[in-house]
């Protein structure tokens, strides 16, 4: 073979062809050369421990007769190999097989193995359910703590406070049992010293939560800041991120999403809720051998717990199930999806049953409507969604924008400073507006609540005509002075989601987007829904509503466009169809309101797709450096895997291993002198033909392993990786037999390949590298 034309490199899973490169410290192997199953035939006494690959042989007797720790494992911020570890559970599953039909003990072994997924599935929704629940409580309580507190109980929050009050309906929230911080203070809760005095307490509750919540990430938990959704997408694509779905992690999580949700920032529970769902996933994972041991069986298992963590956000268990298989899951058997729903409806029955809002809903803001939408209405849905996808495109690239200053300037360095300041400004803007002062689940419940006769806000304030009243329904009426007054709080507090939401989504607390872009959307929506609505009010005899809107009837639903409006701008940041209207439609329990909804999520993905093809979180992935190979995404290079392999053609020699003529020094000189993950194994330099692969860790820990347990091995014993070693002289030292690490089928591609192919079998199969051949 030509040496002169050989080449080989190494592949990373990357978006283009520079991207390409081989991370070092990358500890994994490879065991079969398919992704399919293999056939029942003689394995050759596979050993499935140490990666050996289906040529692996018994018949070898060295010192690595048993698995050593470590051997086979991977390092932080590295890659698993997905064909290893599905060959290692197929071989554990065969063999536990074939022994349940030797004993009854082995076959309750095999009965409870298969069980252990379901009773994982079970613990996880539980453990989920529960934490979303006192999150919620916990919320809810610390939310109105900012405005007031309650006599009865402290723990009590302004609703529950006031349910056993003697009130009216319309004084509801005025109950003695309430009060207010000026009421508490000074006695009374009128005049501008008692409105200074709220906005002060207000502001100093704001900055106390978020402060407290920045410092106790800072200083035990850094991996809980954030939404968690772009890291979990990378884990679950293979990547190991090591303590970020660990116990300190879920802790601080759940306790400092409560305070960064109650200081009022522009931000959501609902995606953090994804990364403690999978948090409760991996540590439940420990319980188990057959998930604690094999990495791709536990990314099946965070899947589901991503579901489960939507199903317990949104109360919606099957939305939940599709967001994980369209958004966030890079592998996704049909077992999982099964587990999946299982997940995701034991977290949304515990939810249920601790009641957290006291309505018997899973969300604050579920509702649902009576009246069928026109199909003339879906011109203002499509409107709504074009404004989703408009809205979406702006704040990637705002938030990618600001994200990236933080990163490359020393704002990144005072965090703590960051989050006192935005939140100041947060709170000082927000506390004068109504619909910002309260939580942001609530101005969603608030937007899309379709008024009735007894509602009290300013949204409802109608003129009331009630000889002209049928029943529950109330016709469409002229808007009232309240509703011009809430339309320009709206509008005000539209302008300030917009921007705050910004700088706010990134800092290192707790953030989630879905709350802050639906608002924006709903606020968008009840806007234009009421505008409608006084169109068709003033104009009925136009001939776009004369057909379906008479005078005195009920035909525009505000609270509706607030719903579509929500699910456009969600779609346009997230990029999400399926599982949003999905999410959207469960929230509604309305069938009949899907075809809206659809139209508007299709509409704000197209708008936004013809501006930046990125969602927010594959812009904040490939912003953070993450190894994360998208499936959706085209590749669109012209080049050969000659062009892209690592060492080039012009570069010095690729660093190999021969197999049976090097001693233990030179091996050691050449992982000291370099940096790769592992390292081709040939049969000598001169004839440069490919043996197999064997990586660096695997390497250093086999060697400590055989100088401190195998007597004579010393700096000139030669490594043998074949079967038969070379006679040596009987002065020699020991020969060190290291073909048990050695993988023999390491998957290899020609220097001709095209580069599309290299890249979708790094998709398909999930690999770490894979070797460049020429001639073989």
């Amino acid at each position: 073979m030509d040496q002169k034309g050989y080449r080989r490199g190494s592949f990373q899973s990357a978006t283009s062809d520079e991207d390409m490169l081989e991370i070092a410290g990358a500890s994994m192997d490879f065991s079969v050369a398919d992704d399919d199953p293999p056939l029942d035939r003689e394995m050759g006494g596979f050993s499935s421990y140490n990666g050996g690959g289906m040529n692996g042989t018994s018949t070898m007797m060295d010192f690595l007769e048993e698995p050593l720790p470590g051997v086979g494992t991977y390092e932080d911020f590295n890659t698993i190999d997905w064909v290893r570890e599905k060959s290692r559970d197929r071989d554990r599953h065969r063999e536990i097989t074939n022994r349940s039909k030797e004993s009854t003990w082995a076959l309750l072994h095999s009965v409870s193995d298969a069980f252990s997924g379901w009773l994982l599935m079970l613990l996880i929704g539980l453990l989920a359910g529960s934490l979303a629940g006192l999150i919620d409580i916990s919320a809810h309580w610390m939310t109105d703590l900012k405005e007031g507190v309650c006599l009865a109980g402290f723990w009590f929050n302004h609703e529950h406070c006031c349910w056993k009050s003697n009130t009216t309906f319309t004084d509801r929230d005025k109950c003695p049992e309430w009060k207010s911080w000026s009421q508490l203070i000074l006695g009374h809760g009128e005049g501008a010293f008692a409105y200074i005095l709220n906005y002060f307490m207000y502001v100093i509750w704001a900055l106390m939560f978020s402060l407290l919540a920045v410092l106790l990430v800072k200083g035990f938990a850094p991996y809980a800041c954030g939404s968690g959704i772009p890291e979990i997408k990378t884990i679950l694509s293979g990547f190991i991120i090591r303590g970020y779905l660990g116990k300190w992690t879920l802790v601080i999580k759940t306790i400092t999403l409560v305070l960064a949700v109650s200081s009022g920032l522009s931000l959501g529970k609902e995606g953090p809720l994804v990364h403690v769902a999978c948090c409760c996933g991996n540590i439940l994972c420990h319980l188990f051998t057959k998930y604690r041991k094999n990495e791709a069986k536990r990314r099946e298992v965070l899947s589901a717990a991503a579901a489960a963590g939507v199903s317990v956000a949104f109360g919606a268990p099957i939305g939940g199930v599709l967001f994980s298989l369209e958004e966030v899951s890079y592998y996704f058997p049909l077992k999982t999806l099964w587990r999946s729903f299982f997940a995701a409806l034991v977290a949304a029955f515990t939810l249920r049953s601790i009641n957290p809002f006291g309505n018997s809903r899973l969300v604050l803001f579920y509702v649902e409507f009576h009246m069928p939408w026109h199909l003339l209405e879906l011109v203002p849905f499509i409107l709504l969604g074009i404004f989703g996808g408009l809205w979406g495109a702006f704040f990637i690239r705002s938030n990618i924008a600001w994200c990236r200053r933080r990163k490359t300037t020393r704002l990144g360095k005072y965090p703590v400073l960051e989050v006192f300041v935005v939140t100041a400004i947060t709170a000082i803007l927000a506390f004068p507006n109504e619909y910002t002062r309260m939580s942001t689940s609530e101005l969603i419940s608030e937007l899309f609540n379709d008024c009735g006769i007894l509602d009290s806000s300013q949204l409802c304030e109608y003129v009331n005509d009630f000889n002209s009243t049928k029943g529950d329904d109330l016709p469409d009426r002229a808007a009232g002075p309240g509703v011009y007054t809430a339309m320009w709080q709206l509008a005000l507090a539209l302008i300030m989601k917009v921007f705050i939401t910004i700088f706010t989504f990134g800092m290192k607390v707790p953030s989630g987007l879905f709350i802050p872009s639906m608002a924006v959307g709903a606020i968008a929506g009840r806007l234009l829904g009421v505008a409608v609505e006084q169109l068709a009010f003033y104009h009925h005899d136009w001939a776009i509503f004369s057909g379906w809107c008479s005078q005195g009837a009920d035909c525009i639903t505000p609270g509706l466009y607030a719903m579509v409006g929500a699910a456009a701008c969600l779609g346009g940041v997230t990029r999400m169809t399926v599982s949003l209207v999905v999410i959207m439609f469960e929230l509604t329990g309305g069938l009949e309101y899907i075809v809206p909804l659809m139209a508007a999520a299709m509409t704000s993905k197209w708008v936004a797709d013809a501006i930046g093809r990125e969602g927010i979180y594959d812009a904040h992935i490939r912003l953070n450096g993450y190894p994360f190979l998208e499936a959706k995404e085209e590749f669109s290079h012209k080049t050969r895997a000659m062009d892209v392999m690592r060492p080039r053609k012009s570069d010095p020699p690729l660093t190999v291993i021969t197999q049976d003529s090097m001693t233990v020094e030179d091996v050691e000189t050449i992982v000291t002198k370099t940096t790769y993950s592992g390292y081709p194994v040939v049969v000598s330099r001169p004839s440069q033909r490919l043996v197999g692969f064997v990586l660096r860790r695997d390497l250093i820990i086999s060697i400590e392993n055989a100088r401190k347990k195998q007597d004579g091995i010393v700096s000139t014993s030669v490594i043998c990786f074949t079967d038969y070693c070379p006679p040596l002289p009987p002065s020699s030292p020991s020969v060190l037999k290291l073909r048990s690490i050695l993988d023999l089928s390491p998957f290899t591609v020609t220097d001709e390949t095209p580069m599309e192919i290299v890249v979708d079998i790094f998709r398909k199969l999930g690999l770490r590298q894979c070797l460049v051949t020429h001639n073989g």
